[in-house]
């Protein structure tokens, strides 16, 4: 039986994971959990062989998530499983230690076969995200600006493209203004950008927001 706990902070997305695996008889959902406080609790009563977590959340975000349970949960395997298109996360998951990247518009088809696979010792990656694996691996210097942030200053331009203010991106992150402040700095001094303007303009012309 695979031991499965689902990491999610929409209510509903959760339930109807649960849907889906529940009609499996070889995979048990454990637990359930909205964010990284309620995680850490759940770790605290069950012991999953597989954790199938979203990116976007409150708080510490999966992929900062994704590096702590590899440090402190190296047997847990990873499974991320975002609203977000392949190309904009997939590559940073993989790298922070998580074994497979499904979108949750596939979920209803790949995510059974994602989590089987990862439980065995594996990796769930497509052909599209494997040749942004291959893609990864160039020299630093022909990497495009974006892919030079950590995790939490790309989120961060993406909440800024995507027209929310910094107060916004505080409450929705858990952190201060004056923190997001800063990452918003530190974007624009590695992008080489001047506004927030001009990384709404990037993140659009290289097909990081809708």
């Amino acid at each position: 039986m695979i031991r499965t706990l689902i990491v999610d902070d929409h209510s509903m997305v959760r339930s109807g994971l649960v849907k889906i695996l529940k009609e499996e008889n070889d995979i048990e959902v454990l637990a359930e959990a909205d964010g990284y406080f309620q995680l850490i609790e759940c770790l605290k009563k069950v012991f999953p062989d597989v954790i199938v977590m979203d990116i976007s959340m409150p708080g510490k975000n999966g992929l900062e998530i994704v590096k702590e349970l590899k440090q402190d949960h190296p047997e847990i395997k990873t499974l991320i499983l975002s609203m977000h298109p392949e190309e904009r996360f997939s590559v940073r998951a993989i790298k922070a230690g998580a074994l497979g990247y499904v979108s949750k518009e596939s979920a209803a088809d790949e995510l059974v076969r994602a989590i089987r696979q990862v439980y065995s010792g594996g990796k769930y990656i497509t052909p599209a995200v494997a040749e942004q694996l291959a893609n990864a691996f160039e020299l630093e210097s022909n990497k495009l600006a974006h892919e030079r942030l950590s995790d939490r200053e790309f989120q961060i331009l993406n909440l800024i493209a995507s027209g929310k203010k910094v107060k916004e991106i505080a409450v929705e992150l858990s952190i201060s203004p004056a923190t997001v402040a800063t990452y918003r700095a530190r974007v624009l001094e590695k992008m080489q950008l001047k506004s927030s303007v001009e990384i709404t303009t990037y993140a659009l012309r290289n097909n990081l927001i809708e």
